[in-house]
Order: C-alpha cells, then structure tokens, then sequence
C-alpha cells in the first residue's frame, strides 16, 4: 500500500463544500472529498448516503448547487466540455458500457476513429492503435475479438484502458467485484496495485468492506449526505468503520420483544437448497412459519433480490425446491406462485409493480380475475367494489378508483401495489424494497401494514437491505455472495448486521 493521504500530498481530486438537492431532498449537504495521487480512496456508506451523486458530480454528469471540484489543482472543466472531462476522470461502473456487438477495438476509440481517404475508418491504423494502448497497460485481449465475447473481468480492464487512452490517470471504480468470483477479484486487485505503481488513483465503491481492508489506502465514509469520516485504512479498525456508517455504536440495540413464533403454526414458506443458474445465489434453505415476518439482508449483488424473486416465481432456479403453504408451486411462474398462496410487491413498482395508464381500480385488481366477473369478463361494479375496499384499507389518496395510476404520488402508488399483494388474501407476502422511494409516512404504513398482514396469520418474507425494512422483522437471514451467511433474532443492532451484510469480521 501507499502511503495515507496527508496535506502535503499532491491531490488529484478535491471537492469541497458540495451541495445538492433534488426538490425538498438534499442530496449533498456541504459534502467534502480529497484524493490524494496514485492511491486507491475507497468511498463507503449506506445506500442514499450521497455516494452516487458525488460521483455523478465528480464526473460531470451533474452540476451542484454550491462548491468546488478541482482537478490537481485546477478548476472543474465546464459541463457541456465532455472531452476535457474524460482527460480528467472516468467512471467504470458495474454495468458495463462495453458495447457487446462491437470488437474491443472499436469499443477503445469509438467516435474517434482514424480515416483514410474518403473518410473511410482506416481499419489497420484502428487495430495497431488498439493493440499498442492494451499492450501500454498490460491488457491480455485481442483487439479484434468481439466484446460480447469477453469475460466481466476483461471488459472491465478494456473499460479502463478506453478511460486511460482519453488521458484520464483517475478511476472511479463502482462495484468492480459485484459480478467477479474469487480468483477474478484477485486479478483485479492486482491490476490495480499495478496501475497504482504508475501513478493512476482509484475511487473504490464498493459494498464489501473486507475489500476496502485488502486494496485501499484511505477510506472516506459517507452518512446522511456528507462525509464523516476520513482516515488511512490501516488505522481504522472494522468496527469503527461500521459504525460510522450506521452511526451506530456496540452498546446501541434495538431490544424490541420478539414475536415467538408458534411451534404449531402451518409453515408459510419452505426453501430447501435453492440454486440458480447464475451463480447468483448457491444452496439457499429457510423456512417461514404463519405469522412470522423474515428478513433477507444482503448488499447489492448479495442474492437476496434474486432469492425473493425466485420465491415469486419471476425467476426459474436451477435446483432447489420451493413450498408456499404446503404447494409446490411451478418453477418460474407468477401465476403458479400466486394460486400457491403468494403475494408479490416488487423491487420497481414502475418496471414491475404498475401499469401507468391503467386506473388504481384495474391496477389493484390484476391479479384476482377470478373475482371480477364469470367467463373471463369484467363486471365493473364488482371491480370498483374490490378497489373501493382496497383504497379505504390501504389509505390511498385519491379522488376516484379510476384516476390512473400515474397521477398518484410515489408512496400511494407504492400503496396500489401493496393493495394488489394483498387483495387475494396471500398465505405469504414476499416484499422487495418494499418502502423504496416513498416518505416518510407512506414508509410507516406501509411497514405498519406488513405488521397486520402478518398478525392475521400470513408469513412475510422482507428482501431488502433498508434497515427500516428489517426492523419488523422477527428474524433477519443475511446474504453475503450468494450464500446465506448469518441469522439474526429480532432485537439485532445495526452494528452487528450491516457488518455482516457487508462482510466485515467484527472480531479480525
């Protein structure tokens, strides 16, 4: 490792008194970073601690609305100059922007080929320029192979190579690891000791803090919209890392009584050595008894969302057995999990959970057909009655059952969806996020509902890595790449879970 940031350090990014808002929420609030050259900074914190939009503003995607941002020194190029911001940073984010139907080659240079006479691309000169800068940095790729074709690991360091050939000596790396096995992390981490030895600096987000320990010099923690911590790595015990994300301390624990399940009680959920295909998450078992609310922890890539979702029937496993109320359902069909019992609220009301244009009546009523008429067909009396009884249970604000949904603000429609859950009556409700997006009242309803739901003797199943969401919880599963790694009872403090969501050995 390098040596830790001191004023004296020749900077290449410092940011300073950075703020800003989106509407009434403050995204930023007078935010500071300083990352010194040749180093990798890790930027840590929670979701919604501000991490993103620093990035978004450090790579010129935003604007603020108050400070500074200068590069070694220099003032921060104007918004619209993209050139002069891609000389000075660049972003490689978890989801690549490799373009797959193109050869690495054309991904390198894209819009800024070489041409010949005529204007056509000079295809040799391309291709020779290529090799030359994936050869300058030590990046084992032909050229000539398509991009689709590479492993996540390769067209990260393709990625990086693009971001170098611009100018840029500063990476901003979001989730490197998040789709990367063990022995890729380790080739990454030693890419970039070795680019480190050639004076590039690292911005490294990641929500592995066990990596932060293995290939950071410095770490800055974000909470509650700025920074509040900053140290060298080596003199930050584990611990105190955590802590400062939660802003939660050892002796802080929510000694709430627990909900004792009932040993009698029909089981609502049974998982047994549940499997993807894609490695998202490995022989996973649990059970959920009626009337028992679990949580299912993780950070991104965890495969908590996958596991949930799995359950609901949007995904097919590849091994592994699912029971809902005693049924076993079809593998990969929402139809087949909703006869079982289940009741879904998505982790995107607006990709998943909501037809836009569509009425709350006919939103809230998707999923029990049976109920609105005989023979396939609608009787709308029948439908505004499902709806009107839905809309008074859920407290949705609106004039009408048949505004369409789109007008609604984001907690009621968050509420339409929670209404569709639960307008069958599920044996068990699975939730993904399930207060995503919403205010503060709507986030206490809705979790308040789940408390009711649950009492009448459905299980609930919470993924979710929103510590809110897990505090009703009885019991709390966490999910650490792919695997379920820890089991929490009700009473857990924050320190202890997100640690263990987050990888971190408390005792290391």
């Amino acid at each position: 490792m390098t040596t830790a940031t001191h004023e004296t350090d020749r900077l290449v990014v410092e940011a300073t008194g950075i703020t800003k808002r989106f509407g009434p929420t403050v995204a930023l609030d007078r935010a500071a970073l300083r990352v010194a050259a040749g180093q990798t900074h890790a930027l840590v914190g929670r979701n919604g601690a501000g991490k993103s939009t620093l990035v978004s503003i450090l790579t010129g995607l935003l604007a603020p609305d108050e400070g500074t941002v200068t590069f070694a020194g220099r003032p921060a190029p104007r918004p619209a100059d993209r050139n002069a911001w891609r000389r000075q940073v660049a972003c490689v984010y978890q989801k690549s922007t490799i373009i797959p139907a193109l050869t690495v080659a054309e991904n390198l240079f894209l819009n800024r080929y070489d041409r010949g006479r005529g204007g056509l691309i000079a295809w040799s000169t391309l291709r020779r320029r290529a090799a030359q800068l994936l050869a300058t940095w030590s990046v084992d790729v032909d050229p000539q192979t398509l991009a689709g074709d590479l492993p996540v690991e390769q067209r990260q360091f393709v990625e990086i190579a693009r971001a170098l050939s611009f100018g840029a000596r500063f990476i901003i790396l979001d989730e490197p690891t998040a789709q990367l096995d063990g022995a890729a992390i380790n080739r990454l981490f030693d890419r970039i000791r070795d680019l480190q030895r050639q004076d590039v600096t690292f911005l490294f987000i990641s929500h592995h803090l066990q990596e932060v320990y293995e290939i950071c010099d410095t770490v800055t923690v974000f909470r509650d919209a700025r920074p509040v911590v900053t140290a060298p790595v080596a003199d930050l015990p584990r611990a105190d890392l955590v802590a400062a994300m939660t802003g939660d301390t050892a002796a802080a624990r929510h000694r709430e009584p627990g909900r004792a399940a009932d040993p009698g009680a029909v089981t609502a959920l049974t998982v047994r050595d549940l499997t993807s295909g894609d490695g998202s998450y490995e022989q996973v078992g649990f059970t959920i008894a009626s009337g028992e609310i679990v949580g299912l922890a993780g950070a991104a890539g965890s495969g908590r969302t996958e596991v949930a979702e799995t359950v609901a029937g949007l995904r097919r496993a590849a091994g592994g057995r699912i029971e809902i109320a005693g049924h076993r359902p079809r593998p990969g069909s929402v139809p087949a999990a909703l006869s079982a019992g289940a009741g879904l609220v998505p982790q995107d009301r607006h990709r998943q959970g909501l037809v836009p244009d569509m009425s709350i009546a006919d939103n809230g009523t998707l999923t029990v057909p049976n109920r609105l008429g005989p023979f396939g067909f609608i009787n709308g009396r029948r439908r505004d009655a499902i709806a009107d009884d839905l809309i008074d249970k859920l407290a949705i604000k609106t004039p009408s059952p048949h505004l369409a949904v789109a007008g609604l603000s984001g907690g009621n429609q968050q509420k339409v969806v929670m209404a569709r859950a639960l307008a069958d009556t599920p044996r068990l409700l699975v939730l993904i996020n399930p207060t995503s997006g919403v205010d503060v009242r709507s986030k206490e309803f809705l979790l308040d509902k789940v408390e009711e739901t649950a009492r009448s003797g459905a299980g609930v199943l919470i993924a979710s890595d929103e510590l809110d969401d897990l505090r009703v919880c009885d019991r709390v599963l966490v999910m650490f790449r792919a695997r379920v790694t820890a089991e929490f009872a009700r009473g857990w403090h924050d320190h202890e879970l997100v640690a263990a969501m987050e990888g971190v050995d408390l005792d290391a």
